[in-house]
């Protein structure tokens, strides 16, 4: 086969194929007890690749509770029975940043969670998954891959002084939206690209979970053997390889941004919310917290201090980049300004451990998400931006540029932010049993399902988590949810998170199927491995108006509105098999 994109190459296999294939890394973290109560389900009992594993201890490290610091235990137990060597404890790191240390060219790697896409930096196929495929992978070994349409982006140039990844990533994110690449493999090239670290690269193919894509990917050049301190051959696409879409950008072009609340692809230029008032800086995550980035931090806060009263929250992606900023002296210049410096864990970013900001607080942060809420209290305000404009902000107490100079800066892109449905209790969206959210799009998984409780309630538990099931955008949803409803939603439906319990809960409810216009990847194999039918519409969502009688055949393919037929394609056979099991835990149990 000639002119391939990466994909096709990794996968060997055409754009649109279904192929299964046995990963080479399957990563887990604090999830992993929940996915081995439901490899039990499934009638596992050993791990049929041991070796594959990879599991980290980060997201609520050290334990915030009881309850955590038992299913940490847990983990501890599962690994050690099942003979994981892979694993790392808490304060580790971040398994993001932990990966760097396992990541390789021409690898296939699936991770429960959406930023497992980090790792394309390395020249690595790697996409997120849900907790119910990483129990199938457990039992398996493999997992079905869909081959996705690509979109090449040509870097050309050099970044300016002030300028960064983040700005790079969200130039791109605000120019295409949070769902401009749903489903796509993101290829980076260009001279521009060998102007990046390995440091700058990894923040740029994390952040592709925020536009929708599958994976990001870079080339295996100089830069990356460099890193690896060995000669390697990659993988990457042909010359001529077709692609859905190209885009071209000039890094010379890019100026300071930030991702406004409440969306990711809500960009603006620096100049554009200067002045803002702030009250808290994070700065860390698995997008931001790497050794670059602590040393751009400290270098603009040495010798100074940030406002009183200001909280300004460091955490670093692994201990190893904690000691080595350690050993040249960034810890201390940091604190020394009045940072508090905390162990390596996801925790302030998904607001499940320290850092929470209080009400009115408004917040700029490296981090990858901005969602109502994200940080743990929905009366906040979150800005993204680099660690530069970060810091520079947390000592000004206000949003300025890095660059120390005023601009008329305007960001030259604008996504339509449609997502401000807030449904209260007078407002009931529910006509006999088609729930009407036409009017929201990008309906994320902390609406869904609020982040801070990921780890209180299993997703093995369904029963524990209808309570909670789409509180954050719709009040009625879970007290009127009946069996054999459907849901009408608008685009990027489910994007956010790799947490699977929303598309649980649904099932659990007997919702069904979900017709969208569009659908985050992550929550569509979520819904394939709970037996909950996505069906992908954009004009009978069009066409869908309150009231509407609403029936779906799914042997023909075909969804009625009214008086009107649409058809949907029908999905592969194996797939097929999962739904007529409700679910993948009883196709692989009855299946073996």
């Amino acid at each position: 086969m000639k002119n391939r994109t990466f994909a096709e190459k990794i996968f060997n296999a055409s754009t649109g194929s279904i192929v299964f294939k046995k990963p080479d890394i399957v990563l887990t973290h604090d999830n992993t007890a929940s996915i081995f109560n439901t490899f039990k389900k499934m009638g596992g009992s050993k791990v049929i690749s041991p070796e594959q594993l990879l599991i980290v201890l980060d997201h609520n490290a050290p334990p915030s509770s009881a309850k955590m610091a038992n299913q940490y235990q847990a983990v501890r137990d599962i690994v050690k029975e099942q003979g994981i060597t892979k694993f790392h404890d808490v304060g580790k790191g971040i398994c993001h940043q932990i990966m760097a240390d396992y990541a390789k060219p021409g690898m296939v790697i699936v991770g429960s969670d959406s930023h497992t896409c980090t790792a394309g930096a390395f020249n690595a196929f790697a996409a997120g998954i849900d907790r119910t495929e990483a129990a199938g992978l457990w039992s398996q070994g493999e997992t079905w891959f869909r081959v996705p349409e690509s979109i090449k982006i040509t870097l050309n140039g050099k970044l300016k002084e002030g300028v960064y990844a983040k700005d790079i990533s969200l130039w791109i994110i605000g120019m295409i939206g949070s769902s401009g690449a749903d489903y796509m493999s993101i290829e980076y090239h260009g001279d521009g690209v060998q102007t990046l670290s390995i440091d700058q690269r990894m923040t740029l193919a994390n952040l592709a979970s925020e536009m929708g894509a599958k994976n990001a990917v870079f080339p295996c050049d100089d830069v990356l053997q460099k890193f690896l301190e060995e000669k390697v051959e990659g993988i990457w696409a042909d010359d001529d390889a077709t692609y859905l879409r190209e885009i071209e950008i000039n890094l010379n072009d890019i100026f300071p941004l930030v991702a406004a609340p409440h969306h990711v692809d809500n960009v603006k230029a620096v100049a554009e919310v200067a002045g803002t008032v702030l009250h808290e800086a994070l700065v860390g995550t698995c997008t931001n917290g790497r050794l670059e980035d602590l040393q751009i931090v400290a270098e603009i806060l040495k010798g100074k201090k940030i406002p009183e009263g200001f909280q300004m929250v460091i955490v670093p992606a692994s201990q190893k980049i904690y000691m080595q900023a350690m050993r040249e002296g960034i810890i201390e210049i940091l604190m020394e300004a009045g940072a508090n410096v905390l162990a390596s864990s996801c925790g302030p970013c998904l607001g499940t451990g320290q850092g929470i900001p209080a009400d009115g607080y408004n917040v700029i942060s490296t981090a990858n998400r901005n969602f109502k809420g994200r940080m743990g209290n929905k009366e906040s305000m979150v800005y993204l931006a680099s660690p530069a404009t970060v810091a520079y902000s947390a000592l000004a107490g206000k949003i300025v540029d890095p660059r120390g100079i005023s601009t008329d800066d305007r960001f030259p892109y604008s996504v339509e932010q449609t997502n401000t449905v807030t449904i209260d209790e007078s407002d009931n969206r529910k006509f006999d049993n088609v729930w009407n959210y036409t009017d929201a799009n990008d309906l994320n998984t902390d609406q869904m399902f609020a982040g801070n409780l990921t780890y209180s309630v299993l997703s093995s538990e369904p029963d524990k988590i209808m309570p909670h099931l789409f509180k954050g955008f719709d009040v009625n949803f879970t007290d009127n949810v009946a069996e054999g409803d459907i849901i009408i939603a608008g685009s990027n439906f489910g994007c956010g998170s790799s947490r699977e319990h929303p598309a649980v809960g649904l099932a659990h409810a007997g919702v069904k199927a979900v017709i969208c216009g569009s659908v985050n990847r992550i929550f569509y194999r979520s819904s394939v491995n709970q037996g909950l039918p996505i069906i992908i519409l954009p004009d009978a969502v069009k066409e869908y108006k309150a009231g509407d009688r609403v029936s779906i055949n799914f042997e023909d393919g075909i969804v009625s509105i009214g008086e009107k037929d649409f058809k949907f394609a029908a999905l592969p056979d194996k797939l097929l098999r999962i739904f007529e099991a409700n679910g993948l835990v009883n196709y692989i149990k009855d299946n073996g």
